[in-house]
């Protein structure tokens, strides 16, 4: 199929479609598993990513003045933990000899967050408050709704519009002519009074009625609400009036133990030759004796990260309150590495800026802070780099070595929070020195989920589907009647 076609598509994204199962998958997913609608996705998103050169977009490519105007970028999360992917049409206005630009734009911010966050969906807000008819631009808004329809497959959750302006409606009739029926239903027009249904106050700014002090300015370009990396004891006030002395010591007595237990596994490493070629690595270095199962993992130039992707909290009534991250370095020097999150007032991590020695692994105790409870919205950083064999690891050294360092060769890892009601937790879990791990990965689930919804999809295809011939039905009987009622009608008035 693609053969005829080779010079028509950037050769990067063949190869990445011969070896990302899930990226293959969320186009098979969208076109419900159809393979020929799925093939001719695929093709037009591929002309379509080499026309605008998708892959080589960069900040230095486009005008400084569209980062600068705020009227497109990334920032908080929905209800359901899902990214918000933010339009303020009041920065718009319409002008074909910017189109293309502000079209690049677009497509800059979808591929930035599709490889920083491997195609997690998107939530978009059409922030629509203080706009008119001049703002109206309807081929930049079908630009943007065939991103997600035609280019980026199974990226969209629900479009989230805010206080549309009535002089809108009509324009937004053409709109929904071009969506279909799927993507109709993601439509949420909302006002201050029920916007909070789909996105909680912390991330609506005061306009919105949320209580989101976020203001955007450029540079830098805006990295997904991380904070600045947490202290030992969690953020900087006075002491939590939750937790006692005798906690905070009980605390630090379970990651000497653990430590401990970490030496001991780490003295049976003889290399880095030996890690690579033992299966314990897709598992983790350091784990109790108790341990159910082997842990996913994920598998980066400089450190090995076990969760690979979620860190599973208890509710309040499980009361699991604390999780393990296991780093392996992988490498031949000193890897130094450091802990943002989207919520520093809630968790405390012990350690958050330190570093890792050649072939060792390290355990980091992530805690709820006093009476917090976690949130699908929170999210965690791993940022981690190559130190030099001659740089000390030292508070000083550290903090001078992270100013210094390039961007280009920090590794970054991010790992989202997942609350669970039940008393068996699904991941690195401590709770009284105990790994308790669940049968079902969260990817089995996401699995028999996607499976539910194409059935549900078929479900409700073969009821419209019957709906169709039944209504088809009761046309043609009634117009078998008139008919029959009509030809008695007139033998009748042929005999009088």
């Amino acid at each position: 199929y693609f053969l005829d076609k080779s010079d028509k598509y950037d050769s990067r994204d063949v190869e990445r479609l011969q070896q990302d199962d899930k990226w293959v998958e969320n186009y098979l997913i969208w076109r419900h598993d159809i393979v020929d609608d799925t093939l001719k996705m695929i093709d037009e998103s591929f002309q379509w990513r080499k026309e605008y050169t998708v892959n080589d977009l960069s900040e230095s490519v486009l005008p400084k003045w569209l980062f600068e105007i705020g009227a497109l970028f990334l920032h908080g999360y929905d209800k359901e933990g899902y990214k918000l992917f933010w339009f303020k049409v009041k920065h718009h206005t319409r002008d074909p000899k910017q189109q293309l630009d502000k079209k690049k734009l677009v497509a800059f911010w979808l591929e930035h967050y599709a490889k920083r966050d491997h195609g997690k969906p998107l939530t978009v807000v059409f922030d629509m408050a203080e706009t008119g008819i001049s703002h109206i631009d309807l081929d930049f808004v079908r630009f943007i709704v065939n991103c997600f329809t035609d280019y980026y497959p199974n990226f969209l959750t629900k479009i989230v519009i805010f206080e549309m302006p009535w002089i809108m409606n009509a324009a937004f009739k053409i709109v929904k002519g071009w969506l279909g029926p799927e993507a109709i239903s993601m439509l949420k027009f909302t006002n201050k009074s029920d916007v909070q249904e789909y996105i909680s106050g912390e991330y609506l700014p005061p306009h919105m009625g949320g209580t989101d002090s976020f203001k955007y300015s450029y540079p830098p370009l805006v990295d997904d609400d991380f904070q600045t990396p947490l202290c030992e004891n969690g953020p900087i006030t006075s002491e939590d009036e939750h937790e006692s002395k005798e906690e905070i010591d009980a605390d630090t007595k379970e990651a000497g133990e653990l430590n401990e237990a970490q030496n001991l596994n780490q003295k049976k490493m003889n290399s880095i030759e030996q890690i690579s070629k033992s299966e314990e690595t897709d598992k983790t270095e350091v784990k109790p004796k108790n341990a159910k199962k082997a842990l996913t993992t994920f598998k980066g130039p400089l450190l090995h990260i076990s969760p690979a992707e979620e860190l599973y909290f208890g509710s309040k009534e499980t009361g699991e309150k604390k999780c393990l991250i296991v780093l392996t370095n992988v490498t031949k020097n000193v890897v130094a590495f450091k802990v943002r999150t989207t919520a520093p007032e809630k968790y405390r991590v012990k350690p958050s800026n330190s570093s890792c020695e050649p072939g060792t692994s390290l355990d980091i105790i992530v805690s709820l802070h006093g009476g917090f409870a976690a949130s699908l919205q929170d999210r965690f950083l791993i940022m981690a780099a190559e130190m030099d064999q001659s740089s000390g690891a030292g508070v000083p050294e550290l903090t001078h070595f992270w100013k210094e360092v390039p961007r280009t060769k920090v590794m970054e890892h991010r790992l989202r929070c997942h609350v669970i009601e039940s008393s068996k937790p699904s991941s690195l879990t401590l709770k009284d020195n105990a790994f308790t791990i669940p049968a079902k990965t969260n990817e089995d689930l996401h699995i028999q989920l996607t499976h539910l919804l194409q059935i549900n999809k078929r479900l409700e295809e073969q009821m419209n589907r019957c709906l169709w011939f039944q209504q088809l039905s009761v046309v043609l009987s009634l117009l078998s009647v008139t008919v029959a009622a009509f030809c008695f009608y007139l033998a009748y008035a042929q005999r009088s």
